[in-house]
């Protein structure tokens, strides 16, 4: 044997070979590819390397005040007023505290003994469709930390049977794209909280609530939280790998001490508990018969008991010290998030029907029956979207691919919604010229109004670009939009030289809009009298 064959005493197996062997064994395992750290192999997945960046100074230079976020918060989520308020000013004080102990930190080089951390976690309390999550999303991405969120049901006490909790953790990592620091300051909403609650009725092991409630209490405080999971061989497999090449050195825990916890859910029932412990020696005529919701009054009535005989451990629930309600929607509120939401549902229709080349407009009729049809589903704004599909299903099958241009959405299309339809379908059997003559208008309409200058398109531009969009398979109204999407700026510095307001489209301007308009541009300069200097066939 050569000498190069042999190996010395004492030596292991060389990276490839080692590779080699791994591969066989996880082969048998399954579908699993492997491959270490260091190695040049471009199918390897090597154990990424943590980086340190300043991910976190962003955090660190947090200077928000509470009304800062709740004026972004309005832009999204109607009412819900006092949870927007108590929510603002939990995370400001979530982070002014992270940010003053970081510094304490970077000074000293450790956390001065005597400094402690009160977690400002917070327990939002509503019905579902109301905004809960909607709320703590735009919260995260306003002061640009990462952000996760969970269902408490798919839980359990150790991962066997449901998901490891740790893993909300170790899914802050990958949201940071790996940046540790950023993820230790990130925010995990944990929904349907009240799902794990565990009534006294209750008889065995609850491995889905009592155990789920006790492996938050560490990483609701501050714990740390290893990169890997122990029950993933194969990431166990990764890290030790990665030790033998010399990457042990790597941090691989997440500390959990600056994390923001959110947790919310519908809690149906606890109204019940707060009022059957406000009635307790209350008889005759002092006592009250009535039902009422978990609304802000009643909220403000809710003690720690309260949460403790609903099923939570006392010591889970207290370290939720921030606690909100979100209360029931009403059509109103219904209406105010169609109309100024900027997130609107209708806006989402209007695009879907364009895509169509169709113009869809709601009317406020239709927007206000909308609501009211809501508010009966008894789901918060998701209902918005249950109840416009009911309505306007029919109208996005049969509408689309016919000559229709344009659907005017109204109490009346609501109300009389089969021999509208058919009117609909009668329309749009009509010859294609017509629709594109449509769409075209309507285009002008919309121009006009947001540019304040009139397009007249002559007979020959409406040819070559209903043509045009035939052989592309687009509506025209897409068409148009495309083609003259930025002419405005150049009609605006004519009307300025010229005063004209009305511009004629010919078909050689919609061959080349741009060479057109950029020589109408410069004949206005030229003279006041641009009528006269207009290209044949031109603007």
């Amino acid at each position: 044997m050569a000498d190069d064959d042999k190996q010395s005493p004492g030596t292991g197996p060389s990276p490839d070979e080692l590779q080699q062997s791994l591969q066989e064994f996880f082969g048998k395992m399954g579908n699993v590819q492997w491959g270490m750290a260091g190695m040049n192999s471009e199918e390897e997945e090597s154990v990424p390397e943590v980086p340190q960046g300043p991910g976190a100074d962003s955090v660190f230079e947090f200077d928000y005040i509470p009304r800062d976020i709740k004026a972004h918060l309005d832009r999204f989520v109607i009412r819900q007023d006092e949870a927007k308020k108590a929510l603002s000013i939990a995370v400001c004080d979530h982070y002014n505290h992270a940010k003053y102990l970081r510094s304490l930190e970077n000074e000293s080089g450790k956390l001065p003994e005597g400094i402690e951390l009160q977690k400002q976690n917070v327990i939002v309390v509503g019905p579902t469709g109301v905004g809960k999550t909607y709320l703590v999303k735009h919260i995260a991405e306003l002061i640009g930390v990462p952000f996760v969120k969970a269902d408490a049901t798919k839980f359990s006490e150790t991962g066997y049977v449901g998901g490891d909790v740790d893993d909300l953790v170790r899914d802050l990592v990958q949201k940071a794209e790996g940046d540790l620091d950023l993820a230790e300051f990130g925010i995990i909403y944990i929904d349907e909280i009240d799902k794990i609650a565990t009534r006294s009725e209750m008889i065995g092991r609850d491995v889905s609530g009592r155990g789920v409630q006790t492996t938050l209490l560490k990483l609701m405080e501050e714990t740390e939280v290893p990169l890997t999971n122990p029950m993933d061989i194969r990431s166990q497999m990764k890290s030790m790998m990665s030790m033998q090449q010399g990457g042990g050195a790597a941090k691989d825990t997440v500390n959990t001490r600056h994390i923001l916890f959110i947790v919310s859910g519908a809690f149906s029932g606890l109204e019940k508990v707060v009022r059957k412990r406000l009635s307790e020696g209350q008889i005759g005529f002092g006592a009250d018969p009535t039902e009422r919701p978990m609304d802000g009054e009643l909220f403000s009535e809710v003690e720690t008991q309260d949460f403790i005989d609903f099923g939570f451990e006392a010591e889970f629930i207290g370290r939720l010290p921030v606690r909100v309600v979100c209360e029931k929607l009403s059509a109103a509120d219904l209406e105010n998030i169609m109309k100024f939401s900027e997130g609107s549902l209708l806006r989402q229709y209007e695009r879907e029907f364009e895509a169509y080349g169709i113009m869809a407009r709601f009317d406020d009729t239709a927007i206000g029956r909308i609501a009211s049809l809501a508010e009966k589903e008894n789901t918060g704004a998701r209902a918005l979207m249950t109840v416009c599909e009911r309505l306007l299903r029919d109208f996005k099958f049969e509408l689309p691919g016919t000559s229709v241009s344009e659907l005017s959405i109204t109490e009346e299309l609501i109300d009389r919604r089969e021999e509208l339809l058919e009117e609909y379908r009668e329309l749009g059997r009509k010859v294609d010229v017509e629709k594109a003559s449509r769409e075209l208008d309507a285009f002008c309409r919309d121009f006009q109004a947001e540019h304040g200058v009139e397009l007249e398109f002559k007979p020959e531009a409406l040819s070559k670009l209903a043509e045009e969009a035939a052989e592309q398979g687009r509506s025209l109204l897409q068409l148009c939009r495309q083609r003259f999407r930025d002419v405005q700026f150049g009609l605006k510095l004519i009307q300025k030289n010229t005063g004209r307001t009305t511009f004629k489209i010919g078909p050689e301007a919609v061959k080349d809009p741009d060479k057109y308009l950029s020589d109408l541009v410069v004949k206005s300069y030229r003279s006041s009298d641009s009528e006269e200097e207009t290209p044949s066939g031109g603007v």
